[in-house]
C-alpha cells in the first residue's frame, strides 16, 4: 500500500476566520492530503517564504496595510520556485495581470471556492509549476551544451524566409550587432562568391529530401576582411506532406583545425629541415609524369638521385648544427638552378633526388646534372665556415616499361656507379649497373651464408728467403668456397667491410691459420721459426677487441705471440695514427710482428715506420712486375730496399713471377720473397705436400741459372 505524498502549504491571510474556511476546505477533501502552516504577519511571512520548505503558497490579497503582491514581489527575488495563488475577496483585471507578470500561478475568488476547486487549483498550479521547471532544466541543458559546443546557431523560418542569427554566429564572423530576425541576404552576402553555389546547392538539396542534412564547407567574411573557413549544419522541419516549413542549425569556424590540417598534410609530404618534397611526394609526382607518359608517347622524364660526397666529415668535424644549414643551403643552390616545372626533393641524410619534366635525351640530362654540381662547387660560407662540397649524382630516363619505383631505384644504382669511379662524378644508368649490384646483393648472401658456416677455405703462400731457398713464412689467404661459382678476393672481401662480416672472417682466417701452422710445427713440416702473416683491415681495427681475439688465438693454437704477422697497409695505419698506435701497440706486446703491406701504393708516409713496430716493408706486386723493363720501377725497389735497411727492416717482395726478377731483386738486396716462380696460395692439403717435397737446393739455384745463362 502506497502513502500518498503530504502536500506543505503555506497560506498567508490575515482574518482568522477566512485561514478556518480554507483550512476545512483543503481538509473536507479526500484527494490529497495537505499540511497547512498559517501565517498572518507580513515579515513573518516573508521569513518563511525565504526557507522555501513549503510546496505550494496562498496568499491572501489584503495583508492588513499592505498586499500580498507587495509580498510575494518582496519575496521572491526571481520568478517563484513554487507556485503561488493569490486569494481575493472581489476579482480585479488589474490586480490579476499583475499577479501574473509577477509570476503567479493563479488568482481566486474567495467567495467561488469550494473544497474541489481549490483542490484543482492547487493540483494544476503544482503540475504547471513542475512543467516549466522541467523546461528551464531542458533549455538549460541546451543553452549549456551550445556554449560548449561553441557554435553559432541559425533558425530559418521558411515560410516567413526570416532567420534568426545567436550572438555567437555574429561573434564567430566579428560582427557586433544584430537583430533577432533577419533577411537570409545577411548570411548569403558574407559567402565566398567562389563557395556560394555550392552552398545553395546543399541548401537546395536538403529541403528536396536530397540528403538527410545539410553539411556545406565554405569560406564567409570576418569583419577584419579577412575569409574564415565554416561548417555549417542543418535539419529540415517538414509538415505533413513533406514540405520543409523551418531549417536550424549551427555555424562553426574551422579555420584553425583546416590550417592544422594542412600543416599535418605538409609536414607528411616535405622534409622538415630543407621544406623540399620528401620521397612519397617525389614519389608521386614521377608516378604522375610517367602515367601521362604512357597516354602520350613521346613525353617522359629523368630522375637524378644525388649524394654529398664525404659529407659525414662536416657533421663529424664541425657539428651536426652546421651539417643542417649546409643542407639547407645545398637545397636552395639545387633549386635554383632547375627549371620552374622541375622537383627537388630531400629523401633522406644528405641524398637529393631530381625529377627533369619532359627530359628524355641523356644529353640533356647530364647537362643538367653538370649545371648542379657546378652550382654546389663554389663556397659554402656557413656559421663562419667555407667549405666546398662535391656531389655523385646518378641519372635515369624513364621508359614505356619502367615503373617509378624503378627509375628512382635507377638513378640511385647510378650515383653508387659515379661514387664508385671516384667523387664528383655523375654517370646513366645501364642495365649493366643494374645486373652487378644483383650480382653483389647474391654474393653478400652468399657470403653471410659461409661466414656463419665457416665455409670459407684458407690458402696458404709461402715466402722465401731468396738467398737460402728456405720457407720463412706463410701468407694465409682466404678464398671462395670450393664447388660454388668463383669469386674473386677483391670482390668479395670489400662486400665483407661493408657489411661489418669482415670481423668473424678475420677471426675465422686467424684462428684456422694459427691452429694449421702449430700442427705443421708438430708434425716437423716446418720448422720452429716459420711464422704465419694474416691480413687486417681497416674495419677489424675498429673492434676494441681485437687485441683480445688475437691473444685468445695464438693461447688456442699454443704458439709463442712472435709466430703471427699481421699485415696492414699504410692507408690503415694512417687514417687515425693516433688510435691505431694504441691498438697495434696493444695487439703486438705479445710478440705479434706487424708487415707493411703494399707499400710505396698508399700513403707512403715515412711516419708510419717510426710510429708502428713495423718488422719488415712489402713491396708491391705491381713493381715488381715491371722490374723486367727498368725505368721508374726500378728505382722505387731499390730506394725502398734502401730504405728499409737503413731502417733495420726486411723486405719482401710480392708477386715474383719468373727469374730474372728474382735475380735483379737479389742483386738489390731484397731478402724475401713470394709468387707464383715458387707457388701460387694452395690448399691446406697442397701446402701440407708443397712443404714435404720443398727443394731448398733447387729454389736456391733458380736466381743462378738467369746469371750464368
Amino acid at each position: 500500500m502506497t502513502t500518498e505524498p503530504t502536500i506543505a502549504v503555506l497560506l498567508v491571510e490575515d482574518d482568522e476566520d477566512d485561514y478556518m474556511i480554507t483550512r476545512d476546505l483543503l481538509a473536507s477533501q479526500e484527494r490529497v492530503r495537505y499540511e497547512i502552516e498559517w501565517c498572518n504577519q507580513f515579515d513573518a511571512a516573508l521569513e518563511l517564504i525565504a526557507a522555501q520548505s513549503h510546496d505550494v503558497y496562498l496568499v491572501d490579497y489584503r495583508l492588513g496595510s499592505r498586499t500580498g503582491l507587495e509580498l510575494i514581489r518582496e519575496g521572491f527575488a526571481d520568478r517563484p520556485r513554487a507556485p503561488v495563488l493569490i486569494l481575493t475577496g472581489q476579482l480585479d483585471y488589474e490586480i490579476d495581470l499583475e499577479a501574473t507578470a509577477l509570476g503567479v500561478t493563479d488568482y481566486l475568488v474567495k467567495q467561488e471556492l469550494n473544497a474541489t476547486s481549490l483542490e484543482r487549483s492547487i493540483r494544476y498550479a503544482l503540475s504547471h509549476q513542475q512543467a516549466i521547471t522541467s523546461l528551464s532544466r531542458s533549455e538549460e541543458r541546451y543553452a549549456l551544451a551550445v556554449r560548449a559546443a561553441n557554435d553559432g546557431i541559425w533558425d530559418w523560418d521558411l515560410a516567413a524566409d526570416r532567420i534568426y542569427f545567436s550572438p555567437r554566429w555574429h561573434e564567430i564572423l566579428g560582427r557586433r550587432e544584430h537583430s533577432d530576425d533577419e533577411d537570409p541576404c545577411v548570411w548569403f552576402d558574407l559567402v565566398h562568391a567562389d563557395d556560394l553555389l555550392r552552398l545553395r546547392a546543399a541548401i537546395d538539396a536538403h529541403l528536396a529530401c536530397q540528403t538527410p542534412h545539410l553539411l556545406s564547407q565554405h569560406r564567409m567574411r570576418h569583419s577584419d576582411g579577412s575569409w574564415r573557413w565554416v561548417l555549417t549544419r542543418g535539419l529540415a522541419i517538414r509538415d505533413l506532406d513533406g514540405t520543409a516549413t523551418r531549417m536550424a542549425g549551427s555555424l562553426s569556424d574551422i579555420t584553425d583545425r583546416l590550417a592544422a590540417e594542412q600543416q599535418l598534410q605538409h609536414d607528411a609530404l616535405h622534409d622538415g629541415l630543407s621544406g623540399l618534397p620528401n620521397r612519397a611526394l617525389f614519389m608521386d609526382r614521377v608516378h604522375q609524369v610517367m602515367q601521362r607518359a604512357r597516354r602520350a608517347p613521346g613525353i617522359g622524364c629523368a630522375v637524378l638521385y644525388l649524394d654529398i660526397d664525404r659529407f659525414k666529415l662536416v657533421n663529424d668535424s664541425l657539428s651536426h648544427a652546421v651539417g643542417d644549414h649546409l643542407l639547407v643551403a645545398l637545397a636552395g643552390r639545387i633549386a635554383g638552378v632547375l627549371r620552374p616545372g622541375d622537383t627537388v626533393a630531400r629523401i633522406g641524410g644528405d641524398e637529393f633526388t631530381m625529377l627533369l619534366d619532359g627530359v628524355v635525351m641523356a644529353d640533356e640530362a647530364m647537362m643538367v646534372a653538370e649545371r648542379v654540381q657546378t652550382a654546389l662547387s663554389a663556397v659554402f660560407a656557413i656559421d663562419g665556415h667555407d667549405l666546398f662540397v662535391t656531389a655523385s649524382i646518378g641519372i635515369a630516363l624513364s621508359s614505356a616499361d619502367t615503373s617509378p619505383q624503378e627509375l628512382i631505384r635507377n638513378a640511385d644504382i647510378a650515383m653508387y656507379d659515379a661514387k664508385r669511379r671516384g667523387r664528383a662524378r655523375r654517370a646513366m644508368f645501364d642495365e649493366s649497373m643494374h645486373r652487378r649490384v644483383v650480382d653483389r646483393l647474391s654474393r653478400q648472401n652468399e657470403l653471410r651464408q659461409a661466414v656463419e658456416q665457416s665455409l670459407l677455405p684458407i690458402h696458404y703462400q709461402p715466402i722465401i728467403d731468396l738467398a737460402t731457398g728456405r720457407i720463412s713464412g706463410l701468407e694465409a689467404l682466404v678464398r671462395w668456397p670450393v664447388g660454388w661459382p668463383e669469386v674473386a678476393p677483391l670482390d668479395f672481401i670489400p662486400i665483407a667491410e661493408e657489411t661489418g662480416l669482415i670481423g668473424p672472417l678475420g677471426l675465422h682466417v686467424l684462428r684456422t691459420a694459427l691452429a694449421t701452422l702449430a700442427e705443421w710445427r708438430r708434425s716437423g713440416l716446418v720448422g720452429d721459426d716459420v711464422q704465419m702473416s694474416v691480413n687486417v683491415s681497416a674495419r677489424q681495427l675498429d673492434d676494441p677487441a681485437l687485441p683480445k681475439n688475437v691473444r685468445a688465438a695464438i693461447a688456442a693454437a699454443g704458439l709463442p705471440g712472435d709466430a703471427l704477422r699481421l699485415e696492414l697497409t699504410e692507408s690503415t695505419l694512417m687514417q687515425e695514427p693516433h688510435r691505431m698506435r694504441g691498438i697495434i701497440r696493444e695487439v703486438c706486446s705479445t710478440g705479434v710482428g706487424l708487415h707493411l703491406d703494399d707499400f710505396g701504393t698508399g700513403y707512403s708516409s715515412l711516419a708510419a715506420l717510426h710510429q708502428f713496430p713495423v718488422d719488415a716493408l712489402k713491396i708491391d706486386r705491381s713493381f715488381v712486375a715491371s722490374l723486367d723493363a727498368g725505368g721508374d720501377s726500378d728505382v722505387i725497389v731499390r730506394s725502398t730496399i734502401a730504405l728499409a735497411h737503413s731502417l733495420g727492416l726486411r723486405v719482401i717482395a710480392e708477386g715474383i713471377e719468373n727469374k730474372e726478377q728474382l735475380q735483379r731483386l737479389r742483386t738489390l738486396g731484397c731478402e724475401y720473397g713470394q709468387g707464383y716462380l715458387f707457388s701460387p696460395a694452395v690448399s691446406v692439403q697442397e701446402a701440407q705436400v708443397l712443404l714435404s717435397s720443398w727443394r731448398i737446393d733447387e729454389v736456391a739455384a733458380l736466381g743462378d741459372r738467369v746469371s750464368r745463362a
